[in-house]
């Protein structure tokens, strides 16, 4: 089991957390949740022995090995399929050594770790959770460093999960991920068996996978028994209890500063004052459970909008040659909630971009309204800020009508405090700057809001606020998210790209999921298995050792099985002999009985080596 004993960590000579206590086992599944900047990351760093605790400790058995994912990895030109087996060390180490050793023997016995290891199977698993995570066939065989920053992130996940583990720490896996591929990863956890400790912002991904939750809030943290959505109703009830704590409390300070007021100037009263005195500042001492300031955000309304917003026909949408949509066609009204579904690669972003005006059609009609004003949240956005710049000069910079004093009160709700509104944007987090962007365009009052992925980094508090304030919003809304808990929430209609087309899909959000859970448990071993057989020899042929070298081991375990055969069948005929145990002494009989013994062990062992290159040679030749 992992063990967390009294953890504490400080840094500039702040508390980020103290006293965490925590004891996992195998196969208990944790989520480490709690507001953007606590330490959750910080508290894997330490587990990891990548930071040092300013106390306690985080131990677990020296014999675990532990698996995580990278949030940074150097650029490779290795194939993704490749960085993916990568991630099992061990297996890599074992077919490194075969490659340099030449002693048949001691590469028998490093085939038999081979397999023992899974080696033959691993570019299927690999392929496999490359699948799942949606890279295709041909996206495997594409080097690390081709792919964005976004798929890097599914690489290093993909990498941590082919990792054999006893303890797996997942820092924010479903961020980047779209709906399809965290369904298959949740289905992929419910199945792992050592321990996991996972950092996540989606209820429904959490919902489903943990037991355990530990919460980390006001420099300390609490374990919770049961899902997420258990932690928050024993929450609620704590904060519940606290509050009527506290105005109890509230009560009593106010009737003793009232005696104090009335009495400070009587010397006849003048201990009992500073008794009550005392008292005050003992109550005032005891700090309340600390409560996270809420979130108050909204979306203005905007003052004018055209029916229908937008309305396209027959369009065919693509890059170049490729196209990615064709004869698609809607018209989204005011106060439409439209989400759009669909797997990875379907053209969800495409259609987005096509309707903000991002990308122009390849053929076909696209009509925006005269009171059609779009605000659009993508991920380039984050990009296209103006780091150097604080986000109190962007927002005044954007909004010139507003004060000082209403910018500041503006980000303030959306969670900036007023050194974070005076920072470089570039010493932001990514979810304080999805927040900030965010914080723009409601700002903006647009008639019709496109969000492409809008949650991604934000804290779970962050995204139930986001929800309310989408709900209130009087313009239209089209959203693509992973998030199920938002899209549950906010949409009314639901969009299916599929097959380069767009329909409307006919039932709701758990009907869609349900029938992708079904498709996902009844698809074949992808990845390895989808390629062509020509290309599946070839890997086979590259993980174990060349043919030559194949038919070198093969010829040699024949003579050596022959040898000892021979050397056994002659031993045999002599011990077979009557005479041998009435003449031969006792001392020499004893050695010849356990030459035989010996002799047939290492015979036992030959065959083994043979028959284990045989394999290899005849699937290689396959």
């Amino acid at each position: 089991m992992i063990r967390i004993s009294d953890l504490s960590f400080q840094r500039a000579g702040e508390t980020l957390f103290s006293g965490v206590n925590l004891v996992v086992y195998p196969g208990q599944k944790v989520a480490i949740t709690g507001r953007n900047g606590v330490g959750k990351s910080t508290l894997f760093k330490i587990i990891l022995g990548q930071l040092e605790a300013s106390h306690g400790e985080a131990d677990y058995p020296e014999d675990w090995s532990v698996g995580y994912m990278a949030q940074e990895v150097e650029a490779t030109d290795r194939s993704a399929l490749d960085f993916v087996i990568d991630g099992h060390r061990l297996l890599r180490d074992i077919e490194a050594r075969i490659e340099v050793t030449e002693d048949p023997e001691k590469q028998a016995t490093l085939y038999s770790q081979y397999d023992d290891l899974g080696g033959y199977q691993a570019h299927a698993r690999a392929g496999e959770i490359l699948h799942g995570l949606g890279f295709g066939a041909q996206e495997q065989r594409e080097p690390y460093r081709s792919f964005s920053g976004g798929w890097r992130i599914r690489l290093n996940l993909a990498q941590a999960l082919m990792a054999p583990s006893d303890l797996l720490l997942l820092d924010e896996p479903t961020n980047h991920l779209d709906l399809e591929a965290i369904l298959w990863l949740e289905n992929w956890l419910t199945a792992f068996p050592g321990a996991l400790l996972i950092i996540a912002h989606d209820r429904e991904f959490l919902d489903s996978l943990v037991g355990t939750v530990l919460h980390l809030a006001g420099h300390g943290a609490r374990r919770y028994t049961g899902n997420y959505s258990s932690f928050e109703r024993q929450r609620a009830e704590e904060l519940e209890r606290e509050k009527a704590a506290v105005a109890k409390q509230q009560a009593q300070i106010k009737h003793i500063q009232s005696f104090v007021d009335r009495f400070r100037a009587k010397e006849s009263k003048a201990k009992q004052v500073q008794s009550r005195i005392k008292a005050l500042e003992r109550m005032q001492m005891h700090a309340a459970l600390h409560v996270d300031a809420d979130y108050r955000v909204a979306f203005r309304d905007p003052k004018k909008v055209s029916n229908p917003i937008v309305n396209f026909r027959d369009l065919t949408l693509g890059y170049g040659d490729q196209v990615v949509l064709k004869n698609v066609g809607q018209t989204i009204l005011p106060g439409a909630r439209i989400g759009v579904l669909g797997a990875n690669g379907a053209g969800k972003s495409t259609l987005l971009k096509a309707i903000v005006g991002d990308l122009e059609p390849v053929a076909g009609q696209m009509q925006r309204g005269e009171h059609g004003k779009i605000g659009y949240f993508a991920q380039h956005q984050l990009e296209s800020l103006v780091t150097s710049q604080s986000a109190f000069y962007t927002m005044m910079s954007h909004y010139e009508q507003l004060t000082e004093q209403q910018c500041r009160d503006y980000l303030g709700g959306w969670g900036f405090s007023l050194p974070m509104t005076v920072r470089p944007i570039k010493s932001l987090s990514g979810g304080e700057k999805a927040r900030f962007v965010l914080a723009l365009l409601a700002a903006d009052q647009p008639a019709l809001l496109v969000l492409d992925e809008p949650t991604n980094h934000l804290d779970l508090d962050m995204r139930d606020a986001l929800a309310v304030a989408l709900g209130a919003y009087q313009g239209a809304v089209i959203v693509v998210a992973h998030d199920r808990s938002l899209l549950e929430k906010i949409v009314d209609e639901l969009w299916l790209v599929e097959n380069q087309t767009l329909s409307l899909y006919q039932g709701d959000l758990a009907d869609y999921t349900a029938a992708r859970q079904k498709l996902d448990s009844n698809t074949k071993t992808p990845g390895a298995e989808g390629a062509s057989k020509k290309e599946q020899r070839q890997e086979r042929a590259k993980t174990r050792a060349s043919l030559a070298n194949l038919r070198k081991q093969v010829k040699e375990g024949d003579k050596r099985i022959e040898r000892l055969n021979l050397e056994l069948n002659d031993l045999e005929v002599t011990l077979a002999d009557k005479k041998t145990y009435d003449e031969m002494p006792t001392d020499q009989l004893n050695g010849l009985l356990a030459k035989s013994g010996s002799l047939q062990a290492e015979l036992a062992e030959a065959e083994e080596a043979w028959l284990e290159a045989s394999a290899a040679l005849e699937a290689a030749l396959a």
